[in-house]
């Protein structure tokens, strides 16, 4: 490989009532999910953005445009997907992720390697090449207080120059 650029990802969204949460394609049992115009999946968006930002083409504003109906409710990992098809299109790849969910509530250790399936599987990725860590606001902020999730990450991509 020949060719390396980084990307970074960042994705926040308020948690409300009566709403499934999906974290990195993982519906975990909460009592409430985060508001979005797709599943709201804030770990998935940041990656699709940190991708995205990689190879220089835009955010996930620009290809799934809220308010558009036929992206209502539509899965995240069905946006990375097709994300990840028009960035191989370029002669990108994904060379490996590392991303952290920052959320008080709920505990996310149990759902780790459930994450980190789905997203790999999502990207024809090994999954030694797909990091999901989990970490807490410590009590401060909309995050601190069960208000919201957060997801930071950082993407390698690479290709064949």
């Amino acid at each position: 490989m020949t060719g390396t650029r980084i990307g970074i990802g960042y994705d926040i969204h308020p948690l409300i009532p009566e709403r499934r949460l999906i974290l990195g394609g993982v519906e975990i049992q909460f009592s409430q999910g985060l508001e979005g115009w797709s599943d709201a999946d804030v770990l998935t968006h940041a990656i699709i953005d940190s991708i995205l930002g990689a190879a220089a083409m835009g955010d996930i504003g620009k290809y799934f445009p809220p308010g558009k109906p036929e992206y209502r409710d539509i899965s995240s990992l069905e946006m990375l997907k097709q994300v990840n098809s028009k960035v191989s299109a370029k002669g990108w790849r994904v060379v490996n992720i590392d991303s952290t969910v920052i959320a008080e509530q709920p505990v996310l250790k149990d759902h780790i390697d459930s994450m980190r399936e789905k997203l790999s599987h999502t990207l024809s990725l090994d999954i030694e090449k797909v990091s999901v860590k989990a970490s807490t606001a410590n009590g401060l902020g909309e995050i601190g207080k069960v208000e919201a999730i957060a997801a930071m990450v950082v993407t390698m991509i690479g290709r064949e120059d």
